[in-house]
């Protein structure tokens, strides 16, 4: 009499799930559960509904799997809001000073430094470099290069003039050297170009000698930077 009061109680409380649940249709036309002759979904004795062997997660319809409400589809995240970049404090970065730069000429007239048609330097111009030139290339911290051009007026051949005027460009490159000066020198000759006075329509030598003067000359260039 127990075991059939059980077996009773038992059926009785299959029969309650099978009325408290809901039948659900199968999702048409193609359905991944088990479905009757309806098209209603076949559940267990528990209330469950049979999935096929080919079910996945996306094929859950509501009523047998999940919660009791559809899956939400695509969900959107909200829209990353960039910051702007922080704006550096320039207040509390250290200033770097631009470079100043040291960059001169110095020109020596050619008959206050060498005799007409001569490359020997005279006393008068080495007071000039070591009174004014030295003086100025004292203000480069850094010497980047010095050239020495040297320059001669148009009387002569352009043979003789290319000559005399790498001489005097050395003659003065060597007594820097021996007056201290180590940095690198260039000393160039120019010859004729780049004159200064044309002295053209005069026929007497020595006035045309005098005229031309400022050609012959000798012309300092530094590169460099400076306190």
């Amino acid at each position: 009499m127990k075991k059939i009061a059980l077996i009773i109680a038992f059926a009785l409380m299959g029969t309650a799930v099978a009325q408290t649940t809901t039948d659900v249709k199968a999702r048409a036309p193609n359905s991944a559960y088990v479905q009757d002759g309806r098209g209603v979904i076949v559940r267990s004795s528990s209330g469950f509904c049979w999935r096929t062997s080919y079910w996945t997660p996306a094929d859950a319809v509501l009523g047998c799997d999940g919660e009791l409400a559809p899956p939400v589809v695509n969900v959107t995240a909200p829209p990353i809001v960039q910051q702007a970049p922080t704006p550096p404090n320039y207040s509390t970065a250290p200033m770097i000073a631009p470079l100043k730069h040291c960059d001169f000429s110095f020109s020596l007239e050619s008959d206050q430094t060498f005799g007409f048609n001569s490359a020997t330097l005279t006393n008068a111009a080495k007071v000039r470099i070591d009174a004014q030139f030295r003086s100025k290339l004292a203000t480069c911290t850094r010497v980047d290069s010095i050239v020495v051009n040297g320059y001669t007026d148009r009387l002569g051949s352009d043979a003789h003039n290319q000559a005399l005027s790498e001489k005097r460009a050395v003659a003065v490159a060597d007594y820097l050297k021996q007056s201290g000066v180590n940095d690198l020198i260039e000393a160039r000759g120019r010859g004729k170009q780049g004159a200064l006075q044309n002295c053209d329509g005069m026929t007497i030598l020595r006035k045309l000698i005098n005229c031309l003067a400022p050609n012959r000359r000798v012309e300092i260039e530094v590169r460099g930077v400076a306190h």
